[in-house]
């Protein structure tokens, strides 16, 4: 019988069949090939043993979070507590340009600035919208419920950047636990422990536990370079610019005339270093 993962906690699996949720282990063949069921998968199952017995071909998935089967992901950025981070942020971004998932940014804790210390990612801002992010404050509820109708969308981004907040903003009726954030080290602690799918109408949520590190091993320099939006309208003389050591390099010159962010040109240059190809060299 075909269903789909809808929470995992330990070696326990939870998959929603029409209306029933039925919890479930893992076949003994899927373990001996190291094949995880993860959320948002469709899998076939034994409903009798209550055993996966097989993982059905995916539309796509990520690794932090490590879900499947996503339409978009919210990135849940804060200016504070933890503070601003663009490498995070592009981090997220480019993971989830690889694997075809559409992002939005969505920014949290405008209250704790001032209107100045606000007035200075105003060109942050515009400089992701303009290269075609949607760009939301948390506290645009109407404009990101419409954003999530009819789609299976992920929370994802650091610890305490208010994942869990926004989605109790959102529907209050989940009712979800929220933590504090440590004023001595800038950053919160893990309030949710689990992926799980949570249906609210025509939305499909997925909170999250929240994270502080990413890591780039298992992508490939150019898919990397590929995931970088604005790169696209600087083509290179020639067609394999990896953007970095080269000279005549478009992507470098728009850098120096500043219509490449300083430091977004400088997060790719620190992922292409940590990806797959990097190491094996």
């Amino acid at each position: 019988m075909k269903g789909q993962v809808v929470k995992v906690i330990s070696d326990e699996f939870f998959v929603k069949i029409n209306d029933e949720i039925i919890s479930c282990k893992e076949r003994g063949k899927l373990r001996n090939l190291k094949t995880l069921p993860l959320v948002g998968d469709f899998v076939l199952i034994d409903e009798k043993k209550r055993v996966i017995e097989e993982i059905l071909p995916r539309k796509n998935m990520i690794i932090r979070p490590m879900v499947a089967n996503i339409d978009q992901a919210f990135v849940i950025t804060s200016f504070k507590y933890p503070n601003f981070s663009t490498n995070l942020l592009d981090k997220l971004l480019v993971q989830l340009e690889i694997n075809h998932i559409k992002p939005v940014i969505c920014l949290t804790k405008r209250d704790l600035l001032t209107d100045l210390e606000y007035k200075k990612y105003q060109s942050i801002i515009t400089y992701y919208e303009k290269i075609g992010y949607d760009v939301v404050l948390n506290t645009d509820i109407l404009k990101i419920k419409k954003l999530l109708k009819n789609k299976v969308t992920v929370f994802t981004g650091q610890t305490g950047a208010g994942k869990s907040t926004l989605l109790n903003n959102l529907f209050p009726e989940l009712n979800l636990k929220t933590g504090e954030v440590s004023l001595a080290l800038g950053r919160g602690k893990h309030t949710t422990r689990h992926i799980e799918i949570l249906d609210i109408g025509n939305i499909r949520v997925l909170d999250t536990p929240g994270f502080s590190a990413l890591s780039f091993s298992n992508y490939e320099k150019k898919e990397v370079r590929d995931a970088f939006l604005e790169f696209k309208n600087y083509p290179c003389p020639f067609k394999d610019c990896m953007h970095d050591k080269e000279t005549e390099c478009a992507v470098k010159e728009a850098v120096s005339r500043k219509e490449i962010l300083k430091s977004r040109y400088e997060n790719y240059l620190y992922l292409i270093e940590d990806t797959k190809y990097s190491r094996r060299r």
